[in-house]
């Protein structure tokens, strides 16, 4: 057997490990007094170790951030509540010569001879932040380049126009229209000037400065530069929700984030095609719903972005958000489009859905809270009404999604109706179930699946071997997508993300009742 450690040489071992790690450690007691710093604490704070020693953990941070964290320290001592041991969260720290510095640290408590010890483990984002700002240059620089051309073409009309009034007045015989030369030039003028300082807004390197902005006035002002921008091979449809509520937002960065799904939403159309621009108000009282988007009840209000593109592959999809990503050839974008409208959108506590198929299109949707939101206590499906409860009275539903956490979700919606279900991963294998023995009440299929057939391909084919049988269909594009290929008319459709209430009206659509 191999030697016991004794306790000097496990302090020492301890002494090597703290000293070979590249982040900062330093271990404080209850009285916030600083018990043990490694070299990486000395070098992160610009104080020797010896400094450190002895001295008081608020040395170590900003002003403003020693008062809440002792409160902290106080509330934990007292209750033992710990709201932030454990999980890791991004501060500001303070260094020996005044500067702040960001940092990511992660907080554990032990218990040191009978007394409390906190043990702050800290790791200095500097690099990691000056590689985002870089990245979100890059990303600015590369739309505007992008921009450019549109802008430049549009700007020299403008210039023409200024240009040719002006020196008609400079002739040596006023012309009659004078008058009307003059209010030109004064208007392109004008209209150049406008283009130039939304151009510089859109490069200028800013925080975000969250404000009460309307989402359709944000979206109008984009759209006058996608005009601009947009190639014209792709045609822009906007719809604009009505009396859509207010959302603290960056307006700015709305604007970036508009013109990055657009211009994305163009590359993937090669060939032209449609880009649809909507907003509209969505109130998720609905358990299934908030669970579905990830958010929490409460009103929000929703800008989606669609294209009739290539589409994109399930492998794409799960990268999609990721920075750096990208499925453009090398030099013609940086990858950072989408990762920045995430970002932006979890920024101002939002959230991010998107969908997309190959050869289907795709549709990216933005969802804001509303500036004067409340929480809404009792989410709609905790109490179902009684009658909903026994709308299925045992009848049995074929569901029809590649995706398996959907199809548990809806194999759970449905049966909380009362409803009996059947999955299928795909329209193939849901084929040859309704051709079985199994007494079908509804086939509830989503448009878009992998395999020989669609969900909408599986409504026709049923349509014309078994009429007799309802179809609904679901699917996460937007209505203006779905309306372009001639989808909605023919079948029922029901759009992802929807409430239960929407569920059970559109089940009882499709089943014919009322």
């Amino acid at each position: 057997m191999g030697k016991s450690i004794e306790l000097s040489e496990d302090s020492q071992i301890l002494n090597a490990l703290l000293d070979a790690t590249v982040d900062a450690i330093i271990i404080s007691n209850e009285t916030g007094d600083i018990l043990r710093a490694n070299k990486a604490a000395s070098t992160l704070f610009g104080h020797s170790q010896d400094q450190l020693l002895g001295s008081h953990i608020n040395t170590l941070m900003p002003q403003d951030m020693r008062a809440p964290h002792q409160r902290y320290v106080e509330r934990y001592l007292a209750s033992g509540e710990a709201r932030v041991v454990g999980k890791g969260r991004e501060v500001e720290a303070l260094r020996a010569d005044g500067t702040v510095v960001p940092v990511h640290i992660s907080l554990g408590v032990t218990k040191v001879n009978g007394s409390t010890a906190f043990v702050a483990l800290m790791h200095d984002l500097t690099r990691r932040r000056a590689a985002e700002e870089a990245a979100a240059r890059s990303q600015r620089m590369d739309a505007i380049g992008r921009m450019t051309g549109g802008i430049a073409h549009d700007f020299n009309n403008l210039l023409t126009v200024v240009i040719g009034n002006l020196e008609l007045l400079d002739a040596q015989v006023m012309p009659r229209n004078a008058d009307q030369l003059i209010t030109d030039a004064l208007a392109a003028a004008e209209l150049g000037a406008e283009l130039t300082s939304q151009l510089v807004m859109f490069a200028r390197k800013r925080p975000l400065r969250a404000g009460q902005i309307d989402l359709n006035d944000g979206l109008s002002k984009a759209v006058a530069l996608l005009r601009h921008t947009i190639s014209a091979q792709c045609e822009i449809v906007v719809s604009m929700g009505k009396d859509l509520w207010t959302v603290s937002a960056d307006a700015t960065q709305l604007q970036t984030a508009i013109l990055n799904l657009a211009l994305n939403s163009q590359d993937a159309m090669p060939k032209g095609g449609r880009i649809f621009l909507e907003t509209s108000n969505v109130e998720i009282d609905d358990t299934y719903l908030a669970q579905e988007l990830g958010v929490g009840p409460g009103r929000y209000v929703r800008l989606s972005v669609s294209d009739t593109g290539d589409g994109m592959s399930k492998e794409q999809r799960s990268l999609a958000l990721e920075p750096f990503f990208t499925t453009k050839k090398v030099g013609e974008g940086t990858g950072l489009g989408l990762s920045m409208v995430y970002g932006f959108t979890k920024q101002s506590g939002g959230h991010i859905t998107l969908y997309s198929e190959p050869g289907q299109g795709t549709t990216v949707s933005l969802y804001f809270p509303a500036a004067d939101d409340r929480q809404i206590a009792t989410p709609q499906n905790a109490h179902l009404h009684p009658a909903e409860k026994h709308l299925g009275a045992g009848q049995t539903i074929l569901i029809v999604e590649d995706d398996p956490r959907i199809s548990r979700l809806s194999e759970a919606r449905l049966s909380a109706l009362g409803f009996e279900c059947i999955c299928a991963p795909n329209a193939d294998i849901a084929w040859k179930l309704i051709q079985s023995d199994i007494d079908l009440a509804l086939v509830f299929t989503d448009m878009v699946m992998p395999g020989s057939m669609s969900g909408y391909e599986l409504a026709q084919r049923i349509s014309v071997e078994a009429p007799d049988l309802p179809v609904l269909i679901t699917s996460g594009f937007s209505e203006s997508v779905m309306q372009d290929r001639n989808i909605g008319s023919e079948y029922p459709v029901l759009r992802k993300p929807y409430r239960q209430g929407d569920l059970v009206e559109a089940v009882f659509g499709a089943l014919g009742r009322s």
